[in-house]
Protein backbone atom coordinates (compact mmCIF):
# COMPACT_ATOMS: atom_id res chain seq x y z
CA UNK A 1 0.00 0.00 0.00
CA UNK A 2 1.32 3.43 -0.91
CA UNK A 3 1.59 6.00 1.89
CA UNK A 4 -1.19 8.57 2.23
CA UNK A 5 1.18 11.49 1.81
CA UNK A 6 0.84 12.74 -1.80
CA UNK A 7 3.80 11.63 -3.85
CA UNK A 8 4.95 12.91 -7.17
CA UNK A 9 3.91 10.66 -10.02
CA UNK A 10 7.51 9.61 -10.62
CA UNK A 11 8.24 8.36 -7.11
CA UNK A 12 4.85 6.71 -6.73
CA UNK A 13 5.25 4.90 -10.02
CA UNK A 14 8.70 3.73 -9.00
CA UNK A 15 7.43 2.25 -5.75
CA UNK A 16 4.54 0.55 -7.53
CA UNK A 17 6.94 -0.88 -10.05
CA UNK A 18 9.12 -2.36 -7.34
CA UNK A 19 6.12 -3.91 -5.63
CA UNK A 20 4.62 -5.41 -8.76
CA UNK A 21 7.66 -6.59 -10.68
CA UNK A 22 8.28 -10.33 -10.47
CA UNK A 23 12.05 -9.86 -10.55
CA UNK A 24 12.78 -6.48 -8.95
CA UNK A 25 16.51 -7.28 -8.83
CA UNK A 26 16.90 -7.08 -12.60
CA UNK A 27 18.93 -4.23 -14.03
CA UNK A 28 16.00 -3.21 -16.23
CA UNK A 29 13.56 -2.73 -13.36
CA UNK A 30 16.22 -0.95 -11.31
CA UNK A 31 16.93 1.39 -14.21
CA UNK A 32 13.24 2.18 -14.62
CA UNK A 33 12.79 2.76 -10.90
CA UNK A 34 15.80 5.09 -10.71
CA UNK A 35 14.56 7.08 -13.69
CA UNK A 36 11.22 7.71 -11.98
CA UNK A 37 12.73 8.41 -8.55
CA UNK A 38 15.17 10.93 -10.03
CA UNK A 39 12.20 12.76 -11.54
CA UNK A 40 10.35 12.83 -8.21
CA UNK A 41 9.36 16.07 -6.50
CA UNK A 42 11.32 15.15 -3.37
CA UNK A 43 14.38 16.43 -5.26
CA UNK A 44 15.01 20.17 -5.34
CA UNK A 45 15.87 21.99 -8.56
CA UNK A 46 19.28 22.66 -7.06
CA UNK A 47 19.91 18.95 -6.56
CA UNK A 48 18.60 18.04 -10.01
CA UNK A 49 20.98 20.58 -11.56
CA UNK A 50 23.93 18.58 -10.25
CA UNK A 51 22.89 15.37 -12.04
CA UNK A 52 24.95 16.46 -15.03
CA UNK A 53 28.06 16.20 -12.85
CA UNK A 54 27.14 13.45 -10.38
CA UNK A 55 25.42 11.05 -12.82
CA UNK A 56 23.42 9.25 -10.11
CA UNK A 57 21.68 6.67 -12.28
CA UNK A 58 24.69 5.31 -14.20
CA UNK A 59 26.84 5.53 -11.07
CA UNK A 60 24.47 3.44 -8.96
CA UNK A 61 23.92 0.98 -11.81
CA UNK A 62 27.69 0.63 -12.22
CA UNK A 63 27.99 -0.24 -8.55
CA UNK A 64 25.27 -2.85 -9.09
CA UNK A 65 22.61 -1.55 -6.71
CA UNK A 66 19.31 -3.47 -6.64
CA UNK A 67 16.09 -2.67 -4.72
CA UNK A 68 16.31 -5.69 -2.40
CA UNK A 69 19.84 -4.94 -1.14
CA UNK A 70 21.05 -3.78 2.25
CA UNK A 71 23.07 -0.67 1.41
CA UNK A 72 25.01 1.70 3.65
CA UNK A 73 25.88 5.19 2.49
CA UNK A 74 28.79 6.79 4.31
CA UNK A 75 28.28 10.37 5.48
CA UNK A 76 25.04 10.93 3.53
CA UNK A 77 24.41 14.41 4.90
CA UNK A 78 22.90 16.67 3.64
CA UNK A 79 21.04 13.90 1.80
CA UNK A 80 21.65 14.35 -1.93
CA UNK A 81 21.87 10.61 -2.55
CA UNK A 82 19.42 9.80 0.25
CA UNK A 83 16.70 11.27 -1.97
CA UNK A 84 17.50 8.57 -4.52
CA UNK A 85 18.66 5.49 -2.61
CA UNK A 86 16.15 5.54 0.25
CA UNK A 87 13.06 5.40 -2.02
CA UNK A 88 14.70 2.72 -4.16
CA UNK A 89 15.29 0.41 -1.18
CA UNK A 90 12.25 1.31 0.92
CA UNK A 91 10.00 -1.62 0.04
CA UNK A 92 12.39 -4.52 -0.56
CA UNK A 93 15.78 -3.57 0.88
CA UNK A 94 17.39 -1.57 3.68
CA UNK A 95 19.14 1.78 3.60
CA UNK A 96 21.64 2.58 6.35
CA UNK A 97 22.77 6.20 6.67
CA UNK A 98 26.15 6.21 8.43
CA UNK A 99 26.34 9.80 9.61
CA UNK A 100 29.32 11.72 10.90
CA UNK A 101 29.97 11.34 14.62
CA UNK A 102 28.41 14.11 16.74
CA UNK A 103 30.81 16.79 17.97
CA UNK A 104 29.26 19.30 20.40
CA UNK A 105 32.29 21.54 19.94
CA UNK A 106 31.64 21.86 16.21
CA UNK A 107 28.72 24.02 15.13
CA UNK A 108 29.25 22.76 11.58
CA UNK A 109 28.80 19.10 12.56
CA UNK A 110 25.87 19.90 14.85
CA UNK A 111 24.07 21.86 12.11
CA UNK A 112 24.86 19.18 9.53
CA UNK A 113 23.37 16.39 11.62
CA UNK A 114 20.31 18.42 12.62
CA UNK A 115 19.66 19.33 9.00
CA UNK A 116 19.82 15.69 7.95
CA UNK A 117 17.41 14.60 10.67
CA UNK A 118 15.02 17.35 9.61
CA UNK A 119 15.21 16.12 6.04
CA UNK A 120 14.32 12.58 7.06
CA UNK A 121 11.46 13.78 9.27
CA UNK A 122 10.04 15.95 6.49
CA UNK A 123 9.11 12.98 4.32
CA UNK A 124 8.17 9.92 6.38
CA UNK A 125 6.52 8.47 3.27
CA UNK A 126 10.00 8.13 1.75
CA UNK A 127 12.44 8.08 4.66
CA UNK A 128 10.60 6.36 7.52
CA UNK A 129 12.62 3.17 7.13
CA UNK A 130 16.06 4.79 6.96
CA UNK A 131 18.34 3.33 9.64
CA UNK A 132 20.61 6.11 10.93
CA UNK A 133 23.87 4.86 12.43
CA UNK A 134 27.09 6.64 13.34
CA UNK A 135 30.27 5.90 11.40
CA UNK A 136 33.10 5.09 13.82
CA UNK A 137 36.57 6.13 12.75
CA UNK A 138 38.56 3.86 15.05
CA UNK A 139 38.01 0.58 13.19
CA UNK A 140 35.06 -0.57 15.32
CA UNK A 141 31.73 -1.78 13.92
CA UNK A 142 29.19 0.50 12.24
CA UNK A 143 26.67 -2.36 11.90
CA UNK A 144 27.01 -6.04 12.88
CA UNK A 145 29.65 -7.82 10.82
CA UNK A 146 28.43 -9.29 7.55
CA UNK A 147 25.23 -7.21 7.42
CA UNK A 148 25.56 -5.36 4.13
CA UNK A 149 25.36 -6.13 0.44
CA UNK A 150 26.86 -2.78 -0.53
CA UNK A 151 28.58 0.32 0.84
CA UNK A 152 28.75 3.56 -1.16
CA UNK A 153 30.84 6.64 -0.46
CA UNK A 154 30.80 9.87 -2.42
CA UNK A 155 33.75 12.28 -2.10
CA UNK A 156 34.70 11.37 1.46
CA UNK A 157 38.13 9.76 1.17
CA UNK A 158 40.05 13.04 1.23
CA UNK A 159 38.40 13.93 4.55
CA UNK A 160 39.45 10.65 6.15
CA UNK A 161 42.98 11.15 4.83
CA UNK A 162 43.01 14.64 6.31
CA UNK A 163 42.09 13.19 9.71
CA UNK A 164 44.52 10.29 9.41
CA UNK A 165 41.88 7.58 9.84
CA UNK A 166 41.18 6.38 6.29
CA UNK A 167 42.57 2.89 6.94
CA UNK A 168 40.39 2.46 10.05
CA UNK A 169 37.27 3.56 8.17
CA UNK A 170 37.85 1.05 5.38
CA UNK A 171 38.50 -1.67 7.95
CA UNK A 172 35.09 -0.90 9.45
CA UNK A 173 33.40 -1.01 6.06
CA UNK A 174 35.12 -4.28 5.18
CA UNK A 175 33.79 -5.97 8.30
CA UNK A 176 30.28 -4.64 7.71
CA UNK A 177 29.98 -6.21 4.26
CA UNK A 178 28.98 -9.78 3.51
CA UNK A 179 31.52 -11.87 1.58
CA UNK A 180 31.00 -10.85 -2.03
CA UNK A 181 29.67 -7.46 -0.95
CA UNK A 182 30.42 -4.35 -3.00
CA UNK A 183 32.20 -1.12 -2.03
CA UNK A 184 31.48 1.76 -4.42
CA UNK A 185 33.74 4.80 -4.26
CA UNK A 186 33.52 8.18 -5.98
CA UNK A 187 36.35 10.61 -5.18
CA UNK A 188 38.02 13.72 -6.58
CA UNK A 189 40.82 12.36 -8.79
CA UNK A 190 44.24 13.94 -8.47
CA UNK A 191 46.94 14.53 -11.06
CA UNK A 192 49.08 11.36 -11.18
CA UNK A 193 52.12 13.49 -12.05
CA UNK A 194 51.84 15.21 -8.66
CA UNK A 195 52.95 13.19 -5.60
CA UNK A 196 50.08 12.40 -3.27
CA UNK A 197 49.78 14.60 -0.22
CA UNK A 198 48.94 12.08 2.54
CA UNK A 199 46.58 14.65 4.05
CA UNK A 200 44.93 15.44 0.68
CA UNK A 201 44.81 19.15 1.54
CA UNK A 202 43.70 20.03 -2.00
CA UNK A 203 40.80 17.58 -1.82
CA UNK A 204 42.27 15.51 -4.64
CA UNK A 205 43.39 11.88 -4.31
CA UNK A 206 45.46 10.03 -6.89
CA UNK A 207 43.63 6.99 -8.20
CA UNK A 208 46.52 4.55 -7.73
CA UNK A 209 46.96 5.77 -4.16
CA UNK A 210 43.27 5.27 -3.40
CA UNK A 211 43.24 1.76 -4.84
CA UNK A 212 46.29 0.67 -2.87
CA UNK A 213 44.90 2.16 0.33
CA UNK A 214 41.55 0.39 -0.04
CA UNK A 215 42.99 -2.93 -1.18
CA UNK A 216 45.32 -2.89 1.83
CA UNK A 217 42.19 -3.43 3.97
CA UNK A 218 41.29 -6.61 2.07
CA UNK A 219 39.12 -5.28 -0.75
CA UNK A 220 39.75 -6.22 -4.37
CA UNK A 221 39.22 -3.77 -7.22
CA UNK A 222 36.90 -5.31 -9.82
CA UNK A 223 35.99 -2.40 -12.11
CA UNK A 224 36.53 1.28 -12.85
CA UNK A 225 34.28 3.66 -14.77
CA UNK A 226 34.62 6.96 -16.61
CA UNK A 227 31.06 7.99 -15.65
CA UNK A 228 32.21 10.88 -13.48
CA UNK A 229 35.28 11.98 -15.46
CA UNK A 230 35.76 15.67 -16.22
CA UNK A 231 38.76 16.35 -18.51
CA UNK A 232 38.28 20.13 -18.07
CA UNK A 233 39.43 19.89 -14.44
CA UNK A 234 43.09 20.98 -14.27
CA UNK A 235 43.35 20.23 -10.51
CA UNK A 236 45.70 23.13 -9.77
CA UNK A 237 43.53 25.76 -8.10
CA UNK A 238 44.23 28.29 -5.40
CA UNK A 239 41.66 26.76 -3.04
CA UNK A 240 41.95 23.18 -4.22
CA UNK A 241 38.88 21.31 -5.41
CA UNK A 242 36.66 23.74 -3.47
CA UNK A 243 37.50 26.42 -6.04
CA UNK A 244 35.12 24.64 -8.42
CA UNK A 245 31.34 24.39 -8.16
CA UNK A 246 29.37 23.86 -6.08
CA UNK A 247 31.66 25.43 -3.42
CA UNK A 248 33.09 28.39 -5.39
CA UNK A 249 35.39 29.17 -2.49
CA UNK A 250 36.84 32.19 -4.32
CA UNK A 251 33.40 33.76 -4.55
CA UNK A 252 33.00 36.07 -7.52
CA UNK A 253 36.65 35.81 -8.55
CA UNK A 254 36.78 34.02 -11.94
CA UNK A 255 33.35 32.59 -11.19
CA UNK A 256 32.43 32.13 -14.86
CA UNK A 257 35.74 30.38 -15.56
CA UNK A 258 35.15 27.81 -12.85
CA UNK A 259 31.49 27.41 -13.76
CA UNK A 260 32.60 26.52 -17.29
CA UNK A 261 34.91 23.82 -15.91
CA UNK A 262 32.12 22.34 -13.80
CA UNK A 263 32.49 20.01 -10.85
CA UNK A 264 35.65 18.00 -10.28
CA UNK A 265 37.07 15.09 -12.25
CA UNK A 266 36.17 11.99 -10.22
CA UNK A 267 37.29 8.40 -10.12
CA UNK A 268 34.50 5.83 -9.87
CA UNK A 269 35.66 2.51 -8.43
CA UNK A 270 33.95 -0.76 -7.59
CA UNK A 271 35.57 -3.11 -5.10
CA UNK A 272 34.46 -6.47 -3.75
CA UNK A 273 34.99 -8.15 -0.40
CA UNK A 274 36.39 -11.53 -1.46
CA UNK A 275 34.96 -14.78 -0.20
CA UNK A 276 31.90 -15.59 -2.32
Amino acid sequence: MLPKHPLATGVAAALLLLGACETPSTRESTTDALTKILAGEQRSEENRARDVYRHPKPTLLFFGIRPQMSVLEVWPEPGWYTEVIAPLLREHGKYYAAVIAPDPASSYVTKRLAGYQEKLASRPDLYDKVAVVTLPRDGSDVVPAGTLDMVVSFRNLHNWMSNGDAAQVFATLYKALKPGGILGIVEHRGNPAVPQDPKAKSGYVNEDFAIKLIEAQGFRLVATSQINDNPKDTKDYEQGVWTLPPSYRLGAKDHDKYAAIGESDRMTLRFVKPGK
